[in-house]
């Protein structure tokens, strides 16, 4: 299926079997005008396809500290599939005019992937967060979803020097979805560095998604998240996410100062 925008997007990239995803650019940063649906087929599409595909889930304080990270941005950038993770960017694009579709988080694609991994019969791997906490949101998941196929689990608290360890795990898992939990942009760099190695046909960084599969972190009601308020629960909860709190309104700015004169880069 051919995805199109109502509004004229910045461009719209060729993806294999004619398909094709319109993307705005924020702040330099590329990031897909696209659905929750629209993103799932496009997942699937890139199992059928095999691999490798890079998925970055996009929110505000990824796309300022692009600003200041070269490798970031281009890594950000050529990911097969950017989605608009967070209601800073909702709001940064129609500050610049290009408004997007809707939010399409990496907890909410991680959840749809578990269960289509029951429905279609692929392999979910999962990487990251604290000795534990992997293991505890795989039982959590396959009790969820019965009949998803778990390939494997490991934490994310070990060393750039072990990375080629990793990914040799996660090869030899056969898994073909690998949903990484080490925050950005570890996670981002791990991905890209590696994904040929890992033998997988997409992988996504997931930020703190596992700590929630987990149980050790609570979701803001829906009314917050579709209110775009996360942040303010988060923050309400936590006293020590106000830095990355803080990032919202700074990033705004930036957006804004874009409207206004132009791209920085």
């Amino acid at each position: 299926m051919e995805i199109m925008a109502e509004t004229s997007p910045d461009t719209t990239e060729n993806r294999p079997g004619g398909k094709s995803i319109p993307s705005i650019s924020m702040l330099g940063v590329k990031v897909h005008r696209i659905d929750m649906a629209t993103t799932l087929e496009a997942i699937r599409g890139f199992i059928v396809e095999d691999g490798p595909h890079m998925i970055v889930t996009a929110d505000a304080s990824m796309i300022a500290m692009a600003q200041e990270d070269d490798e970031l941005k281009s890594i950000i950038n050529s990911a097969d599939l950017v989605t608009p993770d967070g209601s800073g960017i909702i709001k940064g694009a129609r500050i610049l005019g290009t408004p997007l579709i809707e939010r399409v988080s990496g907890v909410d694609i991680s959840r749809h992937l578990c269960r289509l991994s029951a429905e279609d019969g692929f392999s979910v791997f999962l990487l990251g967060a604290e000795p534990g906490v992997a293991e505890l949101a795989a039982e959590n998941l396959t009790r969820d979803y019965p009949g998803m196929h778990l390939a494997g689990t490991h934490h994310g608290y070990f060393k750039p020097d072990q990375d080629a360890e990793i990914a040799a795990k996660v090869r030899d898992s056969g898994a073909q979805v690998l949903l990484v939990a080490m925050g950005i942009p570890r996670q981002e760099k791990l991905i890209r560095a590696r994904i040929q190695e890992m033998g997988v046909s997409v992988a996504m960084g997931v930020g703190g998604s596992l700590d929630v599969f987990a149980g050790k972190v609570k979701r803001a009601p829906v009314w917050f998240q579709n209110h775009g308020l996360e942040w303010a629960y988060r923050l309400a909860k936590d006293r020590s996410k106000i830095s990355k709190v803080a990032v919202l309104p700074k990033f705004l700015m930036m957006v804004v100062k874009e409207r206004l004169f132009g791209s920085r880069k």
